[in-house]
């Protein structure tokens, strides 16, 4: 079956633009050191998804009714509220990070960020490791 394409697939728009616009400055730092920081664990230079999605790799999933698609191996977005971290990975199963990790909230696969300057910036790299790993595919 082919891939088809995802609302958020990849674009060709700029990501440096893209960051330089977000309008919370905290935000905006923020960010700029996740794109570093994921640069570094990838070894991907980051690609826009959608309007507002950084992603960093890529792999094919396949939906239960056949459809198939690409979506980033592990991602964020500068978000009003929070920095929304996209990892693809269950934290529940790795307690002794997220116990540990600083004030955050999480959602099925992201963690949701305040602020870096909270968080254990290594446990944070750990974190973002395990779940590059578990879906590497690029």
């Amino acid at each position: 079956m082919p891939k088809k394409t995802l609302v958020n697939a990849e674009t060709k728009e700029s990501v440096t633009t893209f960051i330089n616009a977000v309008e919370n400055p905290q935000r905006r730092a923020d960010s700029k050191i996740l794109l570093s920081v994921l640069e570094g664990i990838t070894k991907h230079k980051p690609k826009m998804w959608g309007k507002n999605l950084i992603g960093f790799g890529k792999y094919s999933y396949q939906r239960k009714n056949g459809d198939e698609f690409e979506w980033f191996t592990v991602g964020f977005s500068p978000g009003k509220a929070h920095l929304s971290v996209y990892l693809m990975f269950d934290l529940d199963k790795a307690p002794e990070w997220r116990d540990h990790l600083g004030p955050h909230k999480k959602g099925k696969g992201c963690l949701y960020i305040k602020r870096l300057e909270d968080i254990d910036m290594e446990i944070l790299k750990k974190i973002l490791q395990k779940a590059y790993a578990n879906h590497k595919s690029d």
